[in-house]
């Protein structure tokens, strides 16, 4: 009997599992060379020529052309780890890949995925319960500690030449957004960080401005460019003449009509420019139009006004400025306004916005090239929510490999207490965290062997927090040595590159679908059998990488 159409394709058993560990392994195998300091980066050119040139695990991921259903898989879970913890995503993704790379030796054993998964599941509760067991309490004013947490993130980063001043910086942002809630806890507000780029410079000269930047210039030269003290209001309304709503049709018998149809137009503008002027404000920042007449009055009040500026600016300077947003000059009145310090930097073409209690701040990074801001935007991404994570969740790690190489050690003395071939996925999962240490030390040109040795025995000699120095190449006590992690990201990674794993394990047929979406007339049929759906790429990976 015939079931699926002539052109269908299916693949079974462990020809699936096999077929789906080698996709999640190849994603996996893509970015392991940009683990560590010593990582190397990756050049992505899309469709229209762009270049991007990073080593940021989840942006490669989401900017390469996959067309592999399992695949995708495994690039989720970098954009979970993403998400939940901000770094970290290479680690997560490696993990994944090596879970599922000792889970193909145990299933050749004829070891049911069953079993495997169980173990898995066992292995990852436990290695996260010895996360905070391991773990070591930071204050969200231990600055030296929350620096070295962001020097961690940012090194084999854009940012890492700078890192010294950007640590500084990134440290200086998140303690500024970071308050205490009632219960004790530290609440980050990352909605009132803000990042702004500049090429042209050196990133040393980046700088932490307490409030916003706006790169626009004022409507008209005569305008005043510097207040101390400037009541300032934001507008989302155009300062020109209103059109009607449907179109007209005017005759006009003498030049004395048009005349007075262009006085009433200037009229119309002057009067919006006394609302301005009768509110009190001494600076406009206006999300719409300013009329090149309207520009002339408002110069001559001696009053700032910036135009077309973005509806994000605009929502920023409210946190910064107070205030509030106005639709209608009609209804305004000086209780809108903000209250805050307004400058001309003429040399970067900028303006700064600083308030008296501004709950805004902004990163001003700036670099030689495109390119290079580019990057260094995404490390410092990275580390600022590296750091607001850690000033959230109060708990930092050895880095350098240390903590997977203790988590290793203790899984294989807890596999003797699980019974069954649970036991073999438990010690397959304390096997496939030491990958880390491993490609660090590959990737920095050590020899992973005779590292991963050491390592051990120092481990067992009761060194929690030995780990690889990339640097220097030796096995130390990498938080003394300032190589600090978060440990709620390690949790994470753990968590995520288990879930992962298990779930392309417990795929055994992999069938062309039809229509598989849940909405639409549930009288038309499906799409036809043989066009396998969305599952591009079943001739392997060879065409999505």
């Amino acid at each position: 009997m015939i079931i699926l159409g002539e052109d269908s394709q299916r693949v079974k058993d462990q020809d699936a599992q096999a077929y789906n560990i080698r996709a999640a392994r190849a994603v996996a195998e893509a970015v392991r060379s940009t683990l560590g300091p010593k990582g190397m980066d990756k050049m992505l050119v899309d469709s229209m020529g762009d270049v991007t040139v990073t080593n940021d695990g989840v942006t490669i991921l989401k900017e390469m052309d996959i067309d592999n259903p399992t695949a995708e898989m495994i690039i989720e879970v970098a954009e979970t780890q993403e998400d939940e913890a901000g770094d970290g995503t290479t680690t997560a993704v490696a993990i994944a890949g090596e879970l599922l790379k000792n889970a193909e030796d145990l299933l050749e054993q004829d070891i049911h995925p069953t079993a495997v998964i169980k173990g898995y599941n066992l292995a990852s509760e436990k290695a996260r319960e010895e996360v905070d067991n391991i773990a070591e309490r930071v204050e969200p004013d231990d600055e030296e500690l929350l620096k070295k947490v962001a020097e961690t993130s940012m090194t084999g980063k854009g940012a890492e030449l700078n890192k010294d001043v950007l640590a500084d910086l990134v440290v200086g942002a998140v303690q500024q957004v970071t308050v205490e809630a009632n219960d004790g806890s530290h609440v980050v507000d990352m909605e009132n960080v803000k990042i702004e780029t500049q090429t042209g410079r050196s990133a040393g000269e980046s700088e932490l401005l307490h409030g916003a930047v706006i790169n626009k210039d004022p409507v008209h030269d005569d305008m005043p460019v510097e207040f101390d003290e400037a009541d300032v209001l934001l507008l989302n309304e155009p300062v020109e003449v209103e059109e009607t709503g449907v179109d007209t049709n005017v005759s006009i018998d003498s030049p004395d009509q048009l005349q007075q149809f262009l006085d009433q137009e200037e009229e119309q503008l002057k009067k919006k420019v006394d609302q301005i002027v009768d509110s009190g404000a001494d600076v406009v920042f206006c999300q719409k139009g300013i009329d090149d007449l309207a520009q002339h009055y408002l110069a001559k009040q001696g009053v700032l006004a910036v135009r077309r500026t973005k509806k994000s600016d605009i929502e920023f300077l409210k946190n910064v400025v107070g205030g509030s947003v106005v639709t209608d000059l009609d209804d305004v009145s000086d209780a809108d306004l903000g209250f805050g310090s307004v400058r001309r930097d003429d040399e970067d073409e900028l303006f700064y916005v600083e308030g008296e209690d501004a709950h805004g701040v902004t990163l001003l990074l700036r670099g030689s090239t495109d390119h290079v801001v580019d990057e260094l935007e995404r490390g410092i991404h990275d580390a600022l929510d590296v750091v607001a994570t850690t000033v959230s969740d109060g708990r930092v790690l050895a880095g350098g490999g240390a903590i997977e190489v203790e988590l290793a050690s203790r899984l294989r003395d807890y596999a003797d207490s699980v019974s069954g071939r649970e036991q073999l996925a438990v010690e397959a999962f304390a096997d496939a965290l030491e990958l880390v240490p491993r490609v660090l030390a590959e990737n920095a040109g050590l020899d992973a062997i005779d590292t991963l040795v050491d390592l051990r025995a120092a481990h067992e000699d009761g060194d929690v927090r030995a780990g690889l120095n990339a640097f220097t190449g030796d096995v130390e006590d990498t938080f003394e040595a300032g190589i600090v992690e978060p440990a709620h990201a390690k949790e994470q990674a753990l968590s995520s590159a288990t879930e992962a794993a298990n779930l392309v394990l417990k795929i055994d047929d992999i069938i062309a679908a039809g229509d598989l979406s849940t909405g639409g007339n549930d009288d038309e049929e499906g799409g036809a059998p043989g066009g396998m759906g969305g599952m591009g790429g079943m001739g392997g990976m060879g065409g999505a990488m």
